[in-house]
């Protein structure tokens, strides 16, 4: 550990004052304060190849990134995640993974090659697919990670976008051909989440009301992704996914969706949800803006973009939305510009609130 990442007394005093006000933004949304993360270029950071085959490989990298906030003092929550792709419930149902050059593991089959075959698809234990090897290097992370860097939650993907890897492209015919059959998919993959999810919560963390992602805290239990959400018609997702997401929710405490499709559309079924407190979405297909006068109070957004966009000029010149409980990232080329845009974002929002 010795050129690996330290934290000071100062550093540890920060973080909770971080949490602080993360958790701000679900208990006061009128009165908190938006969060800034400034993500700064990162050098030598090993490829995939070499973080998949080490596992201390890979915590020397997650540890790297985190050093420019650590040095900046932004508002990134200091984790680090067991990095093995989105594939992995899929793995875990049987479908099998490829390492492309310099990735992250994909789903190289889908299990299910007929849909009535969905009764056969058998319940995966909790250390099906990667999730053995997750655990074993979860536990040796435990073991070195530095003072107040704790480690967020594993990538489960969510109920569709594991169907759609356990069937491939074909669902999206099923769902005219034998909509009962995709229920029953959904529904095998909800209950598989719902178990995974608790046991995973057991591994990383004693909190049960807040979970670490994306650099940030959560109010609830899981982050689900719902990507592939934008093939399908948002009468699809209230007909057929909507109870899912909102059953996964309810069983777990709550949480976020990741959503990086394009089709706007859908985001207003995401909010019926009771349980989700926060989204994050793809600023380049979405309005910011727009969103934030539309997500319910509840909904915490999260968005990002590099530091000559228009989103981040907007900010800069003062103009920030009225929704207070919003967490913005922002790219740029240096350390430099990174601490430069930091404070001038901090000052800009000081002026609002008053």
């Amino acid at each position: 550990m010795t050129n690996w990442l330290q934290t000071t007394d100062a550093d540890l005093a920060w973080f909770e004052d971080v949490y602080r006000r993360y958790r701000l933004l679900h208990t006061d949304p009128a009165n908190c304060t938006p969060m800034i993360i400034i993500n700064a270029p990162v050098e030598q950071i090993p490829t995939w190849e070499q973080r998949l085959a080490d596992p201390l490989v890979m915590l020397r990298a997650e540890l790297d990134q985190i050093r420019p906030h650590v040095e900046l003092h932004d508002d990134k929550v200091p984790s680090v995640r067991v990095q093995f792709g989105t594939a992995q419930v899929a793995a875990a149902f049987g479908c099998e993974l490829t390492v492309p050059p310099n990735s992250l593991p994909a789903a190289a089959t889908h299990v299910l090659q007929q849909a009535e075959d969905v009764g056969n698809l058998a319940m995966p234990s909790l250390d099906a697919g990667w999730y053995g090897k997750l655990a074993e290097w979860t536990r040796l992370w435990q073991e070195l990670l530095p003072p107040g860097v704790e480690i967020q939650h594993p990538d489960i993907q969510s109920a569709f976008n594991t169907a759609h890897l356990i069937r491939g492209n074909d669902i999206l015919t099923d769902f005219y051909d034998c909509p009962q059959l995709v229920d029953e998919l959904l529904d095998k993959v909800t209950d598989f989440m719902i178990a995974l999810t608790r046991h995973l919560k057991v591994m990383i963390s004693a909190d049960r009301e807040w979970f670490l992602d994306w650099g940030s805290m959560w109010r609830g239990g899981a982050r689900i992704s719902n990507c592939s959400m934008h093939m399908i018609s948002p009468e699809f997702y209230r007909e057929h996914v909507l109870a899912r997401d909102r059953r996964f929710f309810a069983e777990v405490g709550g949480g976020r969706m990741h959503y990086c499709g394009s089709y706007s559309e859908v985001i207003g079924e995401f909010f019926k949800v009771p349980m989700i407190y926060g989204l994050d979405f793809d600023i380049s297909h979405h309005d910011f803006f727009e969103l934030c006068e539309a997500a319910p109070e509840r909904v915490v957004l999260c968005a990002g973009d590099g530091i000559e966009s228009k989103l981040v000029s907007r900010l800069l010149a003062g103009d920030w939305p009225r929704k207070r409980n919003i967490i913005v990232h922002v790219g740029v080329k240096s350390m430099a510009e990174g601490r430069a845009v930091l404070g001038k974002l901090r000052a800009m929002v000081d002026c609002a609130d008053e």
